[in-house]
C-alpha cells in the first residue's frame, strides 16, 4: 500500500481499515510526505522556510473541501495520526521532506507506528520540499535517491531476495 501526501492518507488509513476489518492482508505502507493529522499547528507548519509548494494556508483549503465537518477531520479515518491504537499494522517505510508543513506530522505518525511495535523505516530528505519525489523532471538526483531509499528499506522490511545490477 503506497500514496503520495494526501495518498499516503489514504494508504495509511486503508491499511488502518484492514487490519480492523481482518483483512485484506496489507505487507506494508510506504508513506511519502503524508498527511497524518489535521491539525496545523506544528512546528513544520508555522516554519516559514516551510511555505513553498504545500503552504499552511492551502492545506486549510484542502481540508476545508476534503472534510468540511471539523469533527470529521479529527476523525481516524481522515487523521490516522489520531488512531487510538497503531498496534499490527503493516511495517512501513515513511519519507518526509525537510522543507515541507506535513514534516512533523509524518514524523509523529512514524514514531507512533514504532511505539507501537511496527517496523519502521523513517527518513528525512534533507533540503527536500513537499511533492519532491514525484518530481522526477525537476528534482532528478533526490527523486532518484528517495525512490532507491524506498526500494531498499522495503525489499528490507518484506526480506525480498537483493538483485544486483
Amino acid at each position: 500500500m503506497a500514496g503520495d501526501s494526501a495518498g499516503g492518507n489514504l494508504a495509511a488509513v486503508v491499511a488502518q481499515r484492514a487490519r480492523e476489518a481482518g483483512g485484506p492482508a496489507v505487507a506494508a505502507q510506504v508513506l511519502l510526505c503524508p498527511v497524518t493529522d489535521c491539525r496545523p499547528d506544528t512546528a513544520s507548519y508555522h516554519d516559514p522556510a516551510n511555505q513553498l509548494l504545500l503552504t499552511r494556508a492551502t492545506m486549510a483549503w484542502y481540508w476545508d473541501h476534503y472534510a468540511p465537518d471539523t469533527a470529521a477531520r479529527r476523525a481516524p479515518g481522515a487523521s490516522p495520526l489520531r488512531a487510538a491504537d497503531l498496534a499490527g499494522l503493516p511495517p512501513a517505510v515513511v519519507v518526509t521532506a525537510e522543507h515541507d508543513v506535513l514534516r512533523d506530522e509524518g514524523e509523529a505518525y512514524a514514531d507512533r507506528l514504532r511505539a507501537a511495535g511496527v517496523p519502521v523505516e523513517l527518513r528525512r530528505f534533507e533540503g527536500q520540499i513537499h511533492g519532491f519525489v514525484t518530481l522526477l523532471d525537476l528534482l532528478p538526483d533526490a527523486s532518484a535517491e528517495a525512490l532507491g531509499y524506498v526500494a531498499d528499506r522495503l525489499g528490507h522490511l518484506l526480506d525480498l531476495p537483493r538483485s544486483h545490477p
